[in-house]
């Protein structure tokens, strides 16, 4: 008999419940078996948890142009703690993968940001769960029905990779569902931000891509011999993929993208949620980048006015950080 190893699914919700329940469907709609999924919400100051209980209780609908909403999976079980309880060790104990009956969800008392909420999430699933993965996923995205299986098929076939990733499409671009967002990202510290990614691509491949980091808006990673997953807390929002992947490809893992799973993404919606304005978004993200590369380029001195330059043009171009 196949054996299902078992995976942590951790959503991220802030202010953004009509997001989380749609993702959350699509989950309840996944072939893979062993899956438990925590929702970290991350101080929100709407009605994100009583909505999120409703949907949990069949009494909220979703509406989506990639799934149809179903009653079969409703009820779903929802344990709710507090942040400081989990961290003291009190939870209700579960050890089991409920596969989509039954979701954690833990609230913090205010913004963490996204490295340190996910690491909330983390926390959890290591104490509680009898895992092997841990999948982070953003909330306002929509999986395919296969796309969990997919990956832990293709990373239970080799040891050495660390982390992979989907192939992801834009949500809604120009009316299609078949634009590409995410192919793979790859480094090149010469270069201001440091890191990119294969996006807007119009070709489709069914072959695993290598590459050097993945996305966390749909990022699975191993654990256990691998490198401690938890995400660099002195990135607040953006940068902490990179990084952790960095980590990984150090100690000698790989990392690839599977194109035959798929998600679909909401591109942007955290950012625009938290940044009103694109010069605040100019701003952090430009921040955020250069700590990286003065993280990782031990000549970042000798870069900065290549990089300044590069900036330069990128912001006369109207460009901000690739939102993901």
């Amino acid at each position: 008999m196949k054996e299902y190893p078992g995976v942590a699914i951790i959503i991220l919700n802030w202010n953004g419940w009509e997001d989380t329940i749609e993702c959350l469907e699509s989950l309840c709609q996944i072939t893979y078996p062993t899956y438990h999924i925590i929702i970290v919400d991350n101080g929100s100051e709407d009605e994100s948890i009583e909505k999120i209980r409703q949907y949990c209780a069949g009494e909220i609908e979703i509406h989506s142009k990639f799934i149809k909403f179903s009653h079969n999976w409703k009820p779903i079980m929802t344990n709710i703690h507090k942040r400081e309880d989990v961290e003291k060790g009190k939870s209700t104990g579960e050890i089991y993968f409920p596969s989509g009956n039954e979701i954690t969800v833990i609230l913090n008392e205010r913004n963490y940001g996204y490295a340190e909420g996910n690491n909330v999430g983390i926390r959890y699933a290591l104490k509680f769960l009898e895992l092997k993965y841990i999948l982070f996923l953003n909330n306002d995205t929509v999986a395919d029905p296969k796309f969990l299986s997919e990956l832990v098929d293709f990373i239970e076939r080799d040891e050495t990779i660390g982390v992979v990733g989907p192939e992801i499409f834009y949500y809604d671009w120009k009316g299609s569902s078949n634009a590409i967002w995410f192919m793979g990202g790859k480094i090149d510290w010469k270069k201001y931000p440091g890191y990119y990614h294969l996006m807007n691509m119009p070709q489709h491949s069914t072959e695993p891509i290598d590459c050097d980091w993945i996305t966390g808006a749909a990022l699975l990673m191993r654990v256990g011999n691998a490198p401690l997953p938890y995400l660099n807390t002195q990135f607040f929002m953006g940068c902490e993929d990179v990084d952790l992947c960095i980590r990984f490809k150090e100690k000698g893992y790989k990392i690839a993208v599977v194109p035959t799973s798929q998600v679909w993404h909401k591109v942007g919606a955290s950012r625009k949620k938290r940044y009103k304005d694109l010069f605040r978004v100019w701003l952090q993200d430009t921040i955020t980048n250069l700590r990286l590369l003065k993280m990782y380029n031990n000549r970042f001195y000798l870069f900065l006015p290549l990089y300044v330059l590069q900036l330069i043009i990128h912001a006369h171009r109207g460009r901000t950080r690739i939102f993901s």
